[in-house]
């Protein structure tokens, strides 16, 4: 292992929201490509600055959120021509707007919640329940279930205050199915059963709390499909290296895209890493596999 490059960055952290779990991914990582033979660097641009060795031969991102996942740390990185993990800038800002995500599902013909974008004060057209999300957010920050009209304006007051719109979703009831994929492989689909169905922040990232099936307790042709979508999603955001699909599967059989995460969780708690293990692939190998795709973009 470690053949193509020795002297690799590992971002974590940044300025975003979602900079403690960032922190936590990154320092995994790091040391999943220690394990693997790489000589490594952890990088935190908590200010937003980029800065790197002169000896730093590819950059592994593990920013979540805000500036690492929204196209701007790897329009940086292109600038300086380095090879960087996962997608580009273009698909990157893509991805992570749950907006213009939908509008390239619509064109593709992918099955996505019927949706609607407010500001503060909007007027929802949606019947509940409904799902209530920052537009452009990860790690389930913002995210809010409405089931009683009584909870529909904080839910809507809190979703905004990001970045000053949400996404509001018609509920799709069912199980709660994601699909890991690096390279162009689909990894196993995994299951996951939060207390009270709702993955919320508490329900990722406490250790314990959520159960996680991997392989999921799926019907083959099933499993396959989920698959099969997943690609479909990775291929139409032009994604790529690694991802995450995230899916709901209604109790009469139908498939529905939530959003593609371009840069998965890498923590103790995170799907990814679990999917991976169940097809065979440990922790170290996982990070090493996917530091290898690096490329200038």
């Amino acid at each position: 292992m470690a053949d193509r490059f020795k002297q690799v960055a590992v971002l974590m952290g940044g300025p975003s929201d979602e900079r403690e779990v960032s922190l936590r991914s990154g320092t995994a990582v790091a040391r999943g490509l220690r394990a693997a033979g790489y000589t490594v660097a952890a990088v935190d641009p908590a200010d937003g600055q980029l800065r790197l060795a002169a000896d730093i031969e590819a950059v592994f991102v593990a920013l979540h959120g805000a500036f690492g996942e929204d196209g701007t740390v790897q329009t940086l990185l292109q600038q300086r021509g380095l090879p960087y993990t996962g997608s580009g800038a273009a698909a990157s800002r893509t991805a992570f707007d749950k907006r213009l995500s939908k509008c390239v599902f619509a064109r593709q013909g992918i099955p996505s919640p019927e949706y609607e974008v407010l500001r503060a004060g909007g007027r929802r057209t949606l019947p509940l329940p409904v799902v209530v999300k920052p537009v452009r957010q990860g790690s389930s920050i913002g995210l809010h279930r409405v089931f009683a009209e009584a909870d529909w304006a904080p839910a809507l007051a809190d979703a905004v205050r990001y970045n000053g719109s949400a996404l509001v979703e018609r509920f799709i009831d069912g199980r709660e199915l994601t699909v890991g994929l690096v390279g162009a492989e689909a990894l196993p689909v995994l299951e996951i059963r939060a207390p009270g169905g709702c993955y919320d922040f508490k329900a990722k990232y406490t250790p314990g709390l959520t159960d996680y099936l991997v392989p999921a307790p799926l019907a083959e042709e099933t499993a396959c499909a989920c698959q099969d979508l997943a690609r479909r999603v990775f291929a139409a955001l032009e994604a790529r290296d690694v991802g995450r699909v995230d899916l709901r599967l209604t109790p009469a059989g139908e498939l529905f895209v939530l959003e593609l995460n371009t840069i998965p969780g890498f923590t103790e708690t995170s799907l990814l890493p679990k999917a991976a293990r169940a097809a065979g692939l440990e922790f170290s190998e996982l990070c090493d596999r996917i530091m290898r795709r690096a490329t200038v973009h």
